[in-house]
Formats: structure tokens, C-alpha cells, sequence
């Protein structure tokens, strides 16, 4: 087993477009081939788009894109660039008179850093098509995960700047990998050495307090700590699946997100994952499930320690971390 590229996997290009002032982005990841695609909502606010058709029993058996963005519920409108982009090229379900691109999304909350005004919108989602490749993807402040955070439950004041990762490995010609957008409410961890990477910041700005520690301290509150969270991920593969097991990869590599951030899947986060096959290798999926958690682990990892202080945010480096 090896690691790769996540643009390595097989009919996979990314393509990313941010405002670093307003630190805001969105992230592509299209198949023009089409994938077979399914999803798993486990966070208790969700932003997402075309979700539903991603059911086993509805007709569109392939899509052609997913759609990471900041920007909250205003971000899906970069779904809109996407598609157009991807008719302009004549990819999409023929509906004779044209082809519509089957294009899923979801968002996460970033307007309370930077310009709470400038969200991610067609033009910019149109952008992040144009510079879609099948090299080297950046992490850190790039696309979905220029205004991600973390570790918000004692204020904005108090997060770290967080962003966005991914990781993939090959073994034999199986290739799986994650890209993930981390702006969750909790801490990150890392599951190989158990190193807390990012939190909430304590008074004095340069060590970190438990964010479950704080919650279960406060375990009568009833605060509403939904200003800032989700996190938005997706895992692709060259195997060959149906839409229901793509669905359930979605589902097991949720096991990435529990394992590296702690709360994962709180009311006050709409953490979402995506799965896209798009080749034709044979594999259990049980082993494909165990590596895209795997994936999807480091992928948080490296958002995490690729991210850079924005707005006035510390971020792991910061810390004297490297």
C-alpha cells in the first residue's frame, strides 16, 4: 500500500476558487464520465443539494459532480457555475434537448470570519471548474476550507483556523482517498498518536482546552452553538459500486470523521460525506469502507496542519507545531 495523489484516482479532477479576504471558497471535484455516488448526513444542520437523487430507487444512476463551498445555505449557489461549466461541454444526463450535469453539494458555515457578505455564488463555483486538474491538490486555506475552523464552543475569539485535507493510497489497483473541508464545533485529533491539533484556545492563546470536557461541564445548557460548524467531505474510488454501496462507503467512512474529531456528528454540526466510484476495479467493499475511514482520518489530519492564520486566527502552526 502506497500513497497517492487524490487527483491520481482514477476519471478524478479537483478544482478549487476562494476569496482570502472575505475567506470564503468552494471546491469541484468532477468525473465526466459520470460516478456512481451516494451520501451520508450524520451533523444535525445540514446545507446539501440534490441529496435525494442519490437514493438507490430514483432513476439517475451516475453523477458528474460534487460541490464543497462555504457560505452556508447561500454557498449552493456555486452549484449553479458548476453546471454550466459542465453543459457548456456537453456532459450531463441526456434529456435530448440538452444534458443536465447531475451536480451534488453540500455547505458549511464560515460567515463569521471575514466578509459574513461575499459567499461563494455561481461565478465563483464557474472559477473553481476552469482550474479543475488532475495534479497536486492544495490543502490549507484553499477552496471549501478557506474559512473553515475549529474548536468554537468558547467563541470565534477563541477558535483556530482549520482547512482543507485529503489524503489517498493505492494497494494493488484499488485507489481510495478523502478531501474534507474541516470546520467542526469540536477538537481535531490525531488517531495515530493522539495529539490534540486543534480546539478551543485557553486564555492565554497558546494551549488548548477539551471541548468535550467544556460540553459536558455545561451539560445543562442549552446554548445554541450553531455560528460556525460542519464539516464536508468527500471519498472517491476506482472501484466499481452500485449506488447503494456507494451510499454505505459514505456511511462507514464517517468512522474518519469520528475517530479524528471529538464531538463528530453534533446537533450543532451538519457533517456530510459524499462517496464517488468511478472505475471498474473489483473489491469488498468492506475493505474499500476500512480504507476510506482510514483515508479520511489523515485527510482531517492534514487540514488541520496545512491550514495558515486568517482573520485574526491562530492555527496549529502557531502553536510552535510544524
Amino acid at each position: 500500500m502506497r500513497e497517492i495523489e487524490f487527483t491520481t484516482i482514477q476519471g478524478i479532477h479537483v478544482g478549487h476558487a476562494q476569496d482570502l479576504n472575505a475567506a470564503t471558497g468552494c471546491t469541484v471535484v468532477i468525473c465526466a464520465h459520470g460516478a456512481a455516488a451516494g451520501v451520508d448526513v450524520r451533523g444535525g444542520a445540514p446545507g446539501t443539494r440534490e441529496t435525494d437523487l442519490l437514493n438507490p430507487m430514483n432513476l439517475v444512476q451516475q453523477i458528474h459532480a460534487v460541490v464543497l463551498a462555504g457560505g452556508s445555505a447561500f454557498g449552493l449557489d456555486a452549484a449553479s457555475g458548476v453546471m454550466q461549466f459542465l453543459e457548456e461541454r456537453g456532459i450531463g444526463f441526456d434529456v435530448q434537448v440538452t444534458r443536465v450535469p447531475i451536480v451534488c453539494g453540500a455547505v458549511l458555515f464560515d460567515l463569521t470570519i471575514g466578509n459574513p457578505r461575499v459567499r461563494p455564488d455561481k461565478q465563483m463555483g464557474y472559477q473553481a471548474c476552469l482550474h479543475a486538474t488532475d495534479e497536486q491538490c492544495p490543502q490549507g486555506n484553499v477552496g471549501a476550507g478557506t474559512g473553515a475552523t475549529a474548536g468554537k464552543i468558547l467563541g470565534m475569539d477563541r477558535a483556530m483556523k482549520s482547512g482543507l485535507g485529503c489524503f489517498a493510497i493505492q494497494t494493488g489497483a484499488l485507489q481510495v482517498g478523502a478531501l474534507v473541508a474541516v470546520n467542526c464545533l469540536g477538537d481535531v485529533i490525531d488517531p495515530q498518536t493522539g495529539e490534540q491539533l486543534a480546539g478551543p484556545l485557553k486564555e492565554d492563546l497558546r494551549t488548548m482546552a477539551t471541548t468535550e470536557e467544556i460540553m459536558i461541564s455545561r451539560y445543562s445548557d442549552q446554548a445554541d452553538l450553531f455560528s460556525g460548524n460542519t464539516t464536508i467531505g468527500i471519498i472517491a474510488t476506482n472501484a466499481g459500486l452500485t449506488k447503494a454501496q456507494a451510499g454505505k462507503l459514505a456511511s462507514m467512512a464517517h468512522n474518519g470523521y469520528a475517530r479524528a474529531m471529538r464531538p463528530a456528528h453534533s446537533m450543532f454540526d451538519g457533517d456530510t460525506i459524499f462517496a464517488m466510484a468511478t472505475g471498474s476495479v473489483e473489491a469488498d467493499l468492506s475493505v474499500v469502507g476500512m480504507l476510506a475511514a482510514r483515508t479520511m482520518e489523515r485527510a482531517v489530519v492534514a487540514a488541520v496542519k496545512n491550514a495558515r492564520s486568517l482573520c485574526g486566527l491562530r492555527c496549529h502552526g502557531d502553536l510552535g507545531n510544524r
